[in-house]
C-alpha cells in the first residue's frame, strides 16, 4: 500500500482551509442549458467528484458578460442574479461533499464564439490565428464596465456559496490579451510597454472583486507564465504579473502556460507528464501566496512529489478527474491500482472545442462511459445471470467489468495468452505508453471483481453453446484489412499490428501503406527504430482520423522522420518494394518491406456463426473505431444485461 504523504495535507487559500492539495481544475463540460444555468446533469456530474475525495473543486469557465464574451452556447453565465439561485445549488451539493469550490470567471474577448455575437471585443483590434476573426477595440469605459462585470460576478459567486473565484487570465482568454504584448497594443491607462503596465486590467479587477466581496473572499488567478509565443509574455513577465496581482490580494497563484495559438503541445501524450511544473516553480521564487501547478498531471505519486520537493503548493489535475472521479479517496486508501487512469489521448478536449462550432456536443471521455451520466444509476443484477464474454480486449473487458459489478456471475474467454486486444499494439509507438494503464486498470478489476478469466482458450461455436450462458457477449475485436493490390500476399509485407505486437519484422527501408492513425504511429515506431520510412496516403494529407487537438503535432513530427506521399494510390507490390499511381502517372518507391496500415474491419465470424442465439457485439467487432467506442460499448453490454 503506497501512502503519498505530502499530497494530503491540508492547506489554507485565504481563510479558506482545504483537507488536501488536489485541485479539480476548471474543465468545460457542455453540460449547461442555452441561457447559461446550471442542469441537473451539471450538478450530477460534479457532485460525483466531490464524493471522490477532491481538495477544491473548480466549477468550469463562467462568463461575466454575455452580451460580448461568452466562448460558446452552452457555457455558464453570471452575469445577472438571477443565475445565483441555480450555482447555490451546484455550491451546495459539492460541498456538502466535503470539497472546497470555486467558480472560474471568464470573458473571452478575441476568443468568443457565441452564435450571437456579431463581433468579439478584444484590448486592440489584433485578427486572431485561432478563431480566424479580428475584434473590435474596446473603448476604455467599456473596459472600465468590465471591471464591474467580473467584480459583480464574483459577488454573486460569493452570494451563491461559492468558497473562492478564479480569474481566467491564461490561455488567450480576454485578461490575458491585456496582458500579452502580442494583442495589446494600447495607449490608455490599461495598455502600456511594461508587463506591470499591462497588468492593470487583472490588477483593477481583483481590487474590484475585494470591494464587494471584503477581504477574507479567496481568489485564484490562473495565468499563462509563458504564453509560448514569439513576442509573448515570458516568465520574467509573469514575475512583474504575479507580484501586482498578489499586491492587489490574489490569494491563489495558478501557473499555465501558452494559448490556443501555441506551435507547442501541451495537452497530447506526447507532452511529458509535469512539463509545465517548473512555471510554478518560477512563480513560486516571487510570490508569498500559495502556487498551483497544473498540465498533463494524471499520476498520485508525481503529484505527491511536485508538493513534497516545494515545486508547488498544491496540484490541478483535469482529465485526471474525467477519467476517475474517485482518483482522490483512492489514492489516500493506498489503492493506486485502482485508479482507472488517463491516457490523455484528448477526446474530452476535442469534444469540447468542437463544441464552440457545433453547440450541443459535450465532453466525453474514452475510459470513463459514466462520463455525463453520473444521475444514472447502474442497477444491480436481479436476478444474477451466468454471463460468458468472448474476448479480452477493452471492449469484453468493460462489459465485464460492469456486468461483474451489478452481481453476475461472469466469465472472460480470451484466445491469446494475456488480456489487452489491441490495446497492447496501441500501446507500442512513441508516446502511448498510457494505453498501458488502461490494460492494467481493467485487468485488475476482473481479478477484483472475482471475475473468470481463461486465457489460451481456442473459442468455438460449438464450445459457447455447451457453456449454456444466459447471456453471450462477442467482444472478438477487429482484424487488419488487407487491400486487394497485386502482390499483397509477398513474403515482404507485413500487417502493422504484427510490426507493433513484435511478431514481424521489418527490413530497413520501409514503405508504409495508409495514412490513418494506424499509418502514421507504425510509421514513426519504424522512423524512430532508425528505418528508412515512406508513408503513402490515398487522401490529401495524413492523420484525417485523429482528433485535431494531437493531430498537428502528430503530422509535424511524422513529417520529420519520414518521407510522406499523399493522394496516391498504391497500385501494385512486388520484392522491391511499391507502384504508385500520383497525378495521374505511375511511379515506383523501393522498399525492403510493406506495411499495411489500411485501417481494421470487425471480425464478425463468430457472431455470424452463433446468428441462432440472441448473442451481443460489442467493440471493433461489431465497428472498427477508437478506445472511446470500445470502452462505451462495453460497458452499454455490461449494464443492459
Amino acid at each position: 500500500m503506497t501512502k503519498l504523504s505530502s499530497l494530503f495535507t491540508p492547506v489554507k487559500i485565504g481563510g479558506l482551509e482545504l483537507k488536501n492539495r488536489i485541485v479539480m481544475a476548471p474543465m468545460g463540460t457542455g453540460f449547461g442549458d442555452p441561457e447559461g444555468f446550471v442542469t441537473q446533469r451539471m450538478i450530477d456530474y460534479y457532485a460525483e467528484r466531490a464524493k471522490g475525495g477532491a481538495g477544491l473543486i473548480t466549477v468550469e469557465a463562467t462568463c461575466v458578460d454575455s452580451a460580448t464574451g461568452k466562448l460558446a452556447e452552452f457555457d455558464l453565465v453570471l452575469d445577472d442574479d438571477r443565475y445565483i439561485p441555480k450555482l447555490s445549488k451546484l455550491a451546495g451539493v459539492i460541498k456538502a461533499h466535503g470539497a472546497g469550490v470555486s467558480l472560474q470567471l471568464v470573458h473571452g474577448g478575441r476568443y468568443s464564439r457565441a452564435k450571437k455575437l456579431k463581433q468579439p471585443v478584444a484590448p486592440s483590434p489584433i485578427p486572431s490565428a485561432y478563431t480566424k476573426v479580428t475584434p473590435r477595440e474596446l473603448t476604455t469605459e467599456e473596459v472600465e464596465m468590465l471591471i464591474e462585470k467580473f467584480g459583480d460576478a464574483a459577488r454573486r459567486a460569493w452570494e451563491a456559496g461559492f468558497d473562492a473565484v478564479e480569474l481566467m487570465g491564461c490561455t488567450g482568454y480576454l485578461i490575458s490579451q491585456f496582458l500579452s504584448p502580442l494583442t495589446n497594443k494600447r495607449k490608455d491607462k490599461f495598455g502600456g510597454e511594461t508587463a506591470a503596465e499591462r497588468a492593470a486590467f487583472a490588477v483593477s479587477i481583483i481590487e474590484n472583486i475585494r470591494r464587494k466581496t471584503g477581504p477574507s473572499f479567496p481568489v485564484s488567478f490562473k495565468h499563462s507564465v509563458s504564453e509560448y509565443l514569439p513576442g509573448g509574455t515570458t516568465i520574467e513577465d509573469s514575475k512583474e504579473i504575479a507580484r501586482a496581482v498578489e499586491k492587489a490580494g490574489a490569494s491563489v497563484f495558478h501557473a499555465w502556460a501558452g494559448w490556443h495559438e501555441s506551435p507547442v503541445a501541451m495537452l497530447p501524450a506526447c507532452v511529458e507528464r509535469g512539463a509545465f511544473v517548473h512555471l510554478a516553480e518560477a512563480m513560486k521564487e516571487v510570490l508569498s501566496i500559495p502556487v498551483i501547478a497544473v498540465g498533463r498531471i494524471n499520476d498520485v505519486e508525481l503529484a505527491d512529489k511536485i508538493i513534497a520537493e516545494g515545486r508547488a503548493d498544491l496540484v490541478a489535475m483535469g482529465r485526471a478527474f474525467l477519467a476517475d472521479p474517485h482518483f482522490p479517496d483512492k489514492a489516500l486508501n493506498g489503492d493506486l491500482k485502482d485508479i482507472r487512469m488517463c491516457t490523455a489521448c484528448c477526446q474530452c478536449f476535442d469534444s469540447v472545442m468542437m463544441s464552440m462550432i457545433k453547440p450541443g456536443l459535450t465532453v466525453v471521455c474514452s475510459v470513463n462511459a459514466q462520463l455525463g451520466r453520473e444521475g444514472e444509476a447502474v442497477p444491480k443484477a436481479s436476478p444474477p445471470k451466468k454471463v460468458l464474454i468472448v474476448g479480452g480486449g477493452p471492449a469484453g473487458m468493460e462489459a465485464a467489468r460492469v456486468a461483474a459489478s451489478r452481481g453476475h456471475n461472469v466469465t472472460l474467454w480470451e484466445e491469446k495468452d494475456k488480456l489487452g486486444g489491441n490495446l497492447i499494439p496501441a500501446a507500442v509507438p512513441p508516446y502511448k505508453k498510457e494505453i498501458a494503464n488502461l490494460t492494467g486498470y481493467l485487468s485488475r478489476q476482473m481479478e477484483k471483481l472475482g471475475v473468470k478469466v481463461v486465457l489460451n482458450k481456442k473459442v468455438t461455436p460449438d464450445g459457447i453453446r455447451e457453456e449454456k450462458a444466459d447471456e453471450v457477449i462477442i467482444a472478438a475485436g477487429a482484424v487488419p484489412l488487407v487491400p486487394n493490390i497485386p502482390g499483397v500476399n509477398g513474403e515482404n509485407v507485413l500487417t502493422a499490428v504484427d510490426v507493433l505486437n513484435g511478431k514481424a519484422k521489418t527490413g530497413e527501408k520501409v514503405v508504409v501503406v495508409g495514412g490513418g492513425l494506424i499509418g502514421c504511429e507504425t510509421a514513426e515506431f519504424l522512423a524512430d527504430a532508425g528505418k528508412e520510412v515512406t508513408l503513402i496516403e490515398m487522401l490529401g494529407k495524413i492523420a484525417a482520423d485523429i482528433g485535431p487537438t494531437t493531430r498537428w503535432v502528430t503530422v509535424k513530427r511524422v513529417k520529420e522522420k519520414a518521407s510522406v506521399i499523399t493522394s496516391a494510390e498504391v497500385v501494385g507490390i512486388n520484392k522491391s518494394g511499391v507502384t504508385i499511381r500520383k497525378d495521374g502517372e505511375t511511379q515506383d518507391v523501393e522498399a525492403d518491406s510493406i506495411v499495411l496500415a489500411a485501417g481494421m474491419k470487425p471480425d464478425q465470424e463468430l457472431a455470424e456463426a452463433l446468428a441462432d442465439l440472441p448473442v451481443k457485439t460489442v467493440g471493433d467487432c461489431t465497428k472498427a473505431a477508437k478506445i472511446l467506442e470500445a470502452i462505451h460499448s462495453g460497458f452499454a453490454a455490461g449494464c443492459e444485461i
